[in-house]
């Protein structure tokens, strides 16, 4: 009997496979999601580092009220012959002296510094009033003669608490030219030199305006005690009288009232 083929049974079959895993569809969004909240949590920290390393930002508010501040330190903290130079330039029209020429340059120099002194002291009563209804507490003083000693002014700086009250303090003693009215600051006199004498009966001419917090004044008059006369009636003598005053007011006002930079913090926690 012969073998008969041999079955399919017998023979070598392919292996069957199993069944295919199905993907586990949850984990990979989920993951995603954890990846992208690390992200988010590692943003947020750096973000915050980085805002204790970085500069401060002050407010226009806080910028302007820091700024304030330093102004209105600067009586107490700068010398005082930079408050009061030495020496300081001011200009005598051309017209002053001959129509169509040129000005000319001049130099007043400082006599004296005077102490600190209260705003009733440093002022003429009428001005007096004015500043203190204004809280002014402390009034300076320094005296400078002309190039020609012919000539004397002192120069008052009244402190006040705040820029807005020296300009409406200010307003209220300037009428916008020199004048010869009694408020403003009281002459100061230097013994032993050109001012020895120097006192409210000479007064020829004052003049008054306003920087930061303060009320920068000025009176002047002649050095060989001559009593106040009409000034304005010699257009010469009223030029320079008046630019004399005018230089000094001037030249004081750029030292106390310069506005400071803009503050700015540096790099570091807390500043």
């Amino acid at each position: 009997m012969q073998p008969g083929p041999a079955s399919d049974d017998a023979g070598l079959r392919p292996a069957r496979r199993g069944r295919p895993a199905r993907p586990r569809r949850g984990r990979r969004p989920a993951l995603t999601a954890v990846l992208v909240l690390a992200l988010c949590g590692l943003g947020i920290a750096t973000k915050g580092a980085l805002t204790q390393v970085m500069p401060r930002r002050f407010t226009l508010a806080q910028q302007r009220a820091i700024q304030s501040w330093a102004i209105g330190r600067r009586w107490r903290t700068l010398p005082e012959s930079t408050i009061f130079p030495d020496s300081v330039p001011y200009q005598l029209p051309a017209d002053a002296l001959d129509p169509g020429g040129t000005s000319l340059a001049l130099a007043a120099r400082r006599l004296g510094i005077g102490p600190s002194v209260g705003c009733a002291r440093g002022a003429n009563p009428p001005a007096a009033r004015i500043l203190a209804a204004y809280g002014c507490s402390t009034v300076l003083r320094a005296t400078y003669a002309d190039s020609t000693g012919s000539m004397l002014v002192t120069l008052g700086v009244a402190v006040l608490p705040s820029s807005s009250a020296a300009t409406a303090a200010g307003n209220r003693l300037a009428d916008g030219e020199p004048k010869a009215s009694d408020g403003s600051v009281s002459p100061a006199p230097v013994p032993g030199t050109l001012a020895a004498g120097f006192s409210g009966s000479q007064r020829q001419m004052s003049w008054a305006t306003h920087a930061g917090s303060y009320v920068i004044m000025a009176t002047a008059g002649y050095s060989d005690g001559r009593p106040q006369e009409q000034v304005a009636a010699d257009s010469y003598l009223f030029a320079e009288m008046s630019n004399l005053e005018l230089g000094l007011v001037d030249t004081v006002s750029g030292v106390l009232g310069k506005v400071p930079p803009t503050p700015s913090c540096p790099g570091a926690p807390g500043c």
